[in-house]
């Protein structure tokens, strides 16, 4: 532990028993002994927090590393289009009329007319 014997410990202890005295040595191992376990708590938690975020980024890289091998260029000119530098140059076509969606090779229909509310309201006396 810490590169420190056994022998270097037990002066470690009688020194602390010589400069404490023997009523607040208990105290003051409790707390030391309390102080390193949070210690070794927070670094493991630190230490599992960086390895998962390095395997997340590993796994996104592998994904489009395996993304790009399956679809190639395709894939890169669909990214081209919905980037946002290219969003800005490219003119956003807004439905027009009151067309429902139909198939490719059906005439477009007007949509349904919407339901009236089957509530009726009184009319003021």
């Amino acid at each position: 532990m810490f590169g420190i014997g056994t022998t270097e410990i037990l002066v470690i202890l009688v020194v602390a028993l010589i400069v404490l005295g023997p009523k607040s040595l208990p105290k003051v191992a409790r707390t030391l002994g309390k102080g390193l376990a949070e210690f070794r708590r927070v670094s493991t938690d630190f230490q599992r927090t960086i390895n998962t975020e390095i395997a997340l980024d590993e796994h996104e890289k592998e994904k489009k590393a395996a993304e790009k091998k399956i679809f190639g260029d395709e894939n890169s000119k669909a990214e081209a289009k919905s980037s946002p530098e290219t969003a800005e140059a490219q003119p956003v076509q807004e439905p027009t009329g009151n067309l429902a969606v139909a198939p490719d090779n059906a005439e477009p229909q007007p949509a349904a007319e919407p339901v009236a509310s089957t509530k009726t309201e009184k009319e003021p006396a």
